[in-house]
């Protein structure tokens, strides 16, 4: 008898040990869907929705000139620094002009030589043009013709070496800052690319970014960003367009367009040239609306629907939806608030 209870005993053990390892299982099976379940479903709330456009670029500006010589010379002065606040047309380099003056004054006596001559052809002319012999008229008028040429070239020679002397001596067509001098020092044969100057104003400051072609089409003239430079990541920049190039930029892999902004506060002599910066845009804005994320909306040949729960079943329900936002619809009608659906199982 004793046996008897002791083998229904250890039975029923295996019988406890067993209906606890079912019930833990179809607990957490039942937890783990309602979890799954939890995680599908997407509560309706009102919230913000903002698009926005982010940009990079870098600091650029409108008056900004390199400056070289046209010929080679004999640098022998230079009249600024870098750093040094130049004038419009403000002179800043010279090359020696001992040789321009010499072949000026060549060129000045060759004129004066080919005038006398271009005088006593003329006279000759209208002395042997007063006799009756009409070969030696001719010739005499064919002489004066070429002292005419003569002339006229020796003229031109004088005006091009007028022209030389003028390209000897640099100076800048705008004002600003000189930033750049490659040859500092006078007394130094140069060539033209071995002695540049560069000078920039910096009042003329703008911020230059690129935009593709996707991207270009949601921008305007007049529209108002925000400029974040990596120089000052704590300070925020406003910026508005003032240009939209209508051409792709050239020198770039794809097919982008340039913008420029000018800056609209803060001190432009805080910004350097060529410090980088991203402009972020907001293309569109709503505020306060019902609003659901694109990934739970489906769509059929009726319109737009999604699978909102109700007394824990999946109900089709379609929406109508406005805009649509950094991947967020606009529900304008066949959601309130508080709704609960479930995330899209096929497009």
């Amino acid at each position: 008898m004793k046996k008897v209870f002791n083998v229904f005993k250890k039975r029923w053990y295996v019988f406890l040990i067993i209906l606890l390892i079912g019930g833990f299982y179809l607990y957490n099976r039942q937890s783990v869907a309602a979890k799954k379940e939890q995680e599908s479903l997407y509560t309706i709330k009102r919230q913000d929705l903002r698009e926005l456009l982010s940009l990079s670029g870098e600091i650029a500006a409108d008056e900004h000139v390199i400056l070289r010589f046209q010929t080679s010379g004999r640098l022998s002065w230079i009249g600024v620094k870098e750093g040094d606040i130049v004038k419009k047309y403000q002179g800043i380099a010279a090359l020696d002009q001992r040789d321009l003056q010499k072949r000026m004054q060549k060129t000045l006596n060759d004129y004066a030589k080919e005038r006398n001559d271009f005088d006593q052809s003329k006279d000759d002319n209208q002395r042997v043009g007063d006799q009756p012999i009409r070969e030696e008229g001719d010739a005499m008028k064919r002489l004066l013709e070429k002292a005419q040429y003569d002339l006229t070239n020796s003229v031109l020679d004088v005006e091009l070496q007028q022209l030389v002397k003028e390209y000897s001596y640099l100076y800048t067509p705008i004002e600003g800052i000189v930033i750049r001098i490659d040859s500092k020092y006078p007394g130094i044969n140069i060539t033209p690319t071995g002695a540049e100057f560069e000078i920039l104003n910096p009042s003329t400051l703008y911020y230059s970014f690129t935009a593709d072609q996707t991207e270009v089409v949601k921008l305007k003239e007049g529209q108002r960003g925000v400029l974040a430079f990596d120089s000052y990541p704590e300070k925020e920049q406003s910026g508005e367009i003032y240009y939209l190039s209508y051409t792709p930029k050239s020198g770039e892999t794809g097919t982008v367009y340039e913008g420029r902004m000018k800056l609209l506060n803060g001190d432009l002599m805080d910004y350097r040239y060529g410090m980088t910066g991203d402009v972020t845009f907001t293309l569109e804005e709503k505020h306060n609306v019902v609003s659901v994320p694109s990934s739970y909306v489906l769509s059929d040949t009726k319109g737009k629907y999604v699978e909102k729960k109700e007394a824990g079943k999946k109900i089709k329900t379609y929406i109508k939806v406005g805009s649509e936002i950094d991947t967020m619809y606009e529900v304008l009608k066949g959601l309130s608030e508080g709704d609960e659906i479930y995330i899209a199982t096929s497009k």
